[in-house]
């Protein structure tokens, strides 16, 4: 089983997601909510992060779904 983050990113006008390290998507989506969401369950299932791209290729949020968390949430 792959071990990468999942990304969600934005491609050729849809929305995608693949382990980090692969070249090609694992799925697409054309709404990045619906993106969003394959990506949450992809990395509940394989226990890794879950990386949420702006359509600009920037960073836009992280979730961890490792055990335990490495980035627990401050305050």
């Amino acid at each position: 089983m792959v071990k990468g983050d999942i990304e969600t990113y934005f491609e050729d006008g849809v929305w995608k997601n693949r382990p980090q390290g692969n070249e090609r998507a694992s799925n697409t989506a054309p709404r990045k909510s619906e993106a969003q969401q394959k990506g949450r369950e992809m990395a509940k299932d394989r226990k890794v992060e879950h990386v949420i791209k702006k359509k600009d290729g920037t960073i836009g949020q992280r979730n961890s779904y490792k055990k335990p968390d490495p980035y627990p949430p401050k305050g």
